[in-house]
């Protein structure tokens, strides 16, 4: 199989810290070599995981921090900018003049109303998936994004990677044949389920911020830390991973969101912990562009990890983080070809190469300048995430799904 220049491609394509230096589109406000100030929301793990990629684009900086706990909210204040603002109410960095954009990487039932009211400060956004933590969410949201003239990227960074990029071009120009099946994985062997002992004082969290919208309930502090796998903060492995690779193929199918949906899931390791199952599947079904779409999601085997399969009639193509591939149908004409950008195993959540956090956030930055669209404005979003809504509601109901827009 033959292989392309991963020099010529990296440099083809523009991957790196070096020519993410010299962009210098403009836009009104901002002059070539004026800083950003950017205030982060929800100062968690990934947050403080996106405040160390922004380091490596240039023109912007960290001003001001926001978060719940008081931990987290240290350490963020810690890793910004010396001197940055530090609050647990968020109304509070949002007024502030040094505040022109944000990254919201809260817990998912907190990602609307949080970038409601940036929008509406004034604020441009950055903020992670899932969008939505319900169907009924996204309208407002898109709203929000362009009564105020906004720009809003979704953290569905694959979208700025380079190979998922190409494979775009490929898909479109019909060199795999006709597609109509999609296989989507993202599989771990981890146990994620085990309840650790924290520690955490109830009085160093502001439990009812915390809250929001959500149910009035009791502190508890292994919800707080794994908010993800319980319906009132999250939505299991559907929001938090398959909107990842959904996103790609709602991309690159021109896809909006399916029809119905059929879910199975299981607490094999989970149970009696998790609401959400630890080990997922589903079966999406897009009439209107004859496509049927295959998720399989675990943390209990690591095989096929995490990975998109385009099945076309002339050709098959694979992707993952690190490369794409394409595997000729027999007796077809298409010829195999690859593209490998980062060393490690298929399917790995994260490669060294490309750093997609960094050329997301670039995207996104240069799109505060010029006021373009970014990668994957609310739109995006809110398609994404719909994917995801319709199997968590096949999977609760027990039930095909069906579309109610």
């Amino acid at each position: 199989m033959p292989r392309h220049s991963r020099r010529e491609f990296l440099e083809r394509i523009g991957l790196g810290t070096a020519l993410l230096a010299g962009y210098t589109a403009t836009s009104r406000g901002f002059a070539t070599n004026e800083t950003i100030g950017v205030g982060c929301i929800g100062t968690g793990g990934r947050c403080r995981h996106l405040m160390q990629a922004l380091k490596e684009v240039p023109g912007a900086k960290v001003v001001a921090v926001c978060d719940i706990w008081d931990q987290n909210l240290e350490t963020a204040r810690k890793a910004a900018e010396p001197g940055a603002f530090a609050t647990k109410d968020h109304h509070e960095l949002l007024a502030r003049a040094d505040v022109d954009a944000v990254i919201i990487a809260s817990p998912d039932h907190l990602h609307v109303p949080l970038t409601i009211d940036a929008c509406a400060a004034g604020k441009d956004v950055y903020c992670e998936k899932p969008l939505t933590h319900e169907l009924s969410e996204g309208a407002a949201l898109i709203e929000a994004q362009n009564r105020h003239r906004r720009i809003v990227q979704v953290g569905t960074q694959q979208r700025s990677m380079p190979q998922f990029q190409k494979a775009a071009e490929i898909v479109k120009s019909g060199q795999l044949g006709e597609i109509h099946k999609v296989h989507l994985t993202w599989n771990r062997n981890q146990p994620r389920w085990a309840k650790d002992k924290y520690d955490i004082s109830p009085s160093s969290v502001d439990w009812k911020r915390f809250l929001g919208g959500a149910p009035e309930q009791p502190f508890d502090e292994y919800r707080f830390r794994q908010w993800r796998w319980f319906w009132d903060f999250g939505g299991g492995i559907f929001t938090d991973l398959m909107v990842h690779q959904i996103d790609i193929a709602h991309w690159l199918l021109g896809l909006d969101h399916p029809q119905t949906a059929a879910s199975i899931g299981d607490h094999f390791k989970a149970k009696d912990l998790w609401e959400t199952p630890d080990t997922v599947q589903t079966l999406l079904h897009y009439p209107e562009k004859g496509t049927q779409v295959y998720f399989e999601g675990t943390f209990v085997n690591a095989r096929n990890a995490a990975m998109l399969v385009f099945m076309g009639s002339e050709a098959t193509l694979y992707l993952d983080r690190g490369r794409y591939e394409i595997h000729p149908e027999r007796n077809k004409k298409i010829a195999a070809s690859e593209m490998i950008l980062g060393s490690g195993p298929r399917g790995a959540d994260f490669y060294e190469l490309p750093k997609g956090e960094v050329l997301h956030l670039a995207n996104w930055l240069e799109c505060v300048r010029s006021r373009a669209q970014p990668n994957c404005p609310a739109e995006v979003g809110v398609s994404a995430a719909s994917a995801a809504h319709l199997a968590n509601a096949a999977l609760r109901s027990g039930q095909v799904a069906t579309w109610q827009g």
